[in-house]
């Protein structure tokens, strides 16, 4: 099986997954009509400067891109409980080109949700100029590595059934933590500055002043990117037995 034959078969198959629309696209969306849309003209949320609509368009993509990123997860642990992990070891197909699949395919429901938060965003009057939103979306791709690690760990670590909750509840964790619902103050804001989720929310701010992440965001997210990376890598391996 060619990289191209099984990228384009793990898209097509992942884009007919109907609970995907619900949770990764359809959730976000509608939570963020139901929360901003009444609250359209409130140009500085709760002292952070920032407009309602943009504030929570930003926190809801981090939210709605998060669960994305790690809906590989999913299908891993589906894969690994109908034979599906075992006939591919069979396969020329490489483990690398495996993996990266995992993670194009993740980016790829992450864009679409991420453009459907920016569509909401535009239609209650979120206005940037087209660099600005380029720049929020280069940093919201790079903060998306760590989670894109995490969830195929979590495929090769944990059955089907638990791969669900345990999904759902971290990254619900994860979203109040970081500042998704409302600015995170005190000991939310001290916890939330040393994981990723926190500053995917923060790529909002750049619409402000136009700078990206400071040092600590860079360092967090790097240094979450390559612990979860090589868990990912040590799962993949013990479940496959392949290198």
């Amino acid at each position: 099986m060619s990289t191209l034959v099984y990228t384009r078969y793990e898209l097509l198959r992942t884009f007919r997954d109907r609970r995907l629309f619900i949770f990764s696209f359809g959730f976000p969306l509608i939570l963020y009509y139901v929360i901003a849309a009444p609250n359209r003209n409130v140009h500085d949320f709760n002292g952070t400067g920032i407009p309602l609509p943009l504030y929570y368009m930003v926190g809801l993509a981090s939210f709605g891109t998060m669960m994305a990123a790690m809906s590989a997860g999913f299908r891993i642990a589906g894969e690994r409980q109908a034979g599906w992990t075992r006939q591919l070891r069979i396969t020329p197909l490489s483990p690398r080109t495996y993996l990266r699949t995992k993670v194009l395919t993740a980016y790829a429901m992450a864009a679409v949700s991420l453009g459907l938060l920016y569509i909401a965003g535009a239609s209650l009057g979120v206005s940037m100029p087209a660099g600005t939103w380029l720049k929020m979306t280069g940093l919201v791709a790079l903060g998306l590595l760590p989670f894109a690690a995490l969830g195929i760990a979590l495929g090769h670590l944990l059955t089907v059934d638990s791969t669900g909750p345990a999904t759902g509840g971290l990254v619900s964790l994860l979203a109040l933590v970081s500042g998704t619902w409302f600015p995170a103050t005190g000991f939310l804001h001290t916890i939330g500055q040393w994981i990723p989720s926190y500053w995917l929310v923060q790529a909002g701010r750049i619409s402000l002043h136009g700078h990206a992440w400071g040092t600590q965001g860079w360092g967090v997210v790097i240094g979450w990117t390559v612990v979860l990376g090589v868990l990912a890598a040590i799962a993949f391996v013990r479940d496959t037995g392949r290198v």
